[in-house]
């Protein structure tokens, strides 16, 4: 009779998988693509008189915008932080 591996519920032991011992797969952002997506939220926060987003969109882009920007170089990461903390003052202020 065969004995069957079954998968632990919890993953607490996970069976290897022939051919992938050590490896772990690593995300790396595309600069260039995240680049374009921090531009045109800054541009749509320059563009508005009020804040262009509910609350939570406020929010959200208030917590990712920054994050986001660890994909760049620093000292580019630090200029869109910088530009787009000035916007968000500006647009709570109005």
């Amino acid at each position: 009779m065969a004995r069957h591996e079954q998968l632990d519920l919890f993953g607490e032991s996970e069976p290897e998988l022939p051919g992938l011992e050590g490896t772990a797969a690593v995300y790396r952002a595309d600069p260039n693509e995240v680049r374009a997506e921090l531009l045109a939220v800054l541009a749509q926060a320059r563009a508005a008189q009020s804040l262009p987003w509910d609350a939570r969109r406020t929010l959200y882009w208030r917590t990712v915008f920054p994050q986001m920007t660890n994909w760049l170089p620093e000292d580019e990461a630090a200029q869109l932080r910088f530009e787009f903390e000035t916007e968000i003052r500006r647009l709570e202020a109005a």
